[in-house]
């Protein structure tokens, strides 16, 4: 576990591929820099994801990510957020946040979240 909340490590879901790999978060001063899950799952959006890819591309991805403070015990800390290319307007990237049980027992399993290829 990384200091401050983070478990230190996502899921990696290539559907093209066939495969599910672990994959460690990036250093202590980029999770400092994009605080929380969206910002997170924005980074790699952007750093993984040209600008001429098309939502349903097999290169696009579909980034599920947890803050540090879900699954504690902080009142309404049990939220991800999913973010995505927009496909309503182009070039654009889209998010959503959900709650539940899910992120909460995203974290206990050891993920930070999850990211979907393919």
């Amino acid at each position: 576990m990384i200091k401050g909340g983070y478990m230190g490590k996502i899921l990696r879901v290539d559907l093209t591929k066939e495969t599910v790999e672990d994959e460690a978060l990036p250093n202590e001063d980029v999770l400092r820099k994009y605080v929380g899950g969206t910002g997170l799952a924005y980074k790699y959006l952007y750093d993984e994801v040209p600008p001429s890819i098309e939502p349903l591309d097999p290169e696009s991805r579909l980034i599920l990510m947890n803050g540090p403070l879900t699954g504690t015990m902080w009142p309404c800390s049990s939220r991800y957020s999913l973010v995505h290319i927009n496909p309503d307007y182009p070039k654009s990237a889209g998010n959503s946040q959900g709650g539940g049980f899910f992120a909460a027992k995203l974290k206990w399993a050891g993920y930070d979240g999850i990211i979907v290829q393919g």
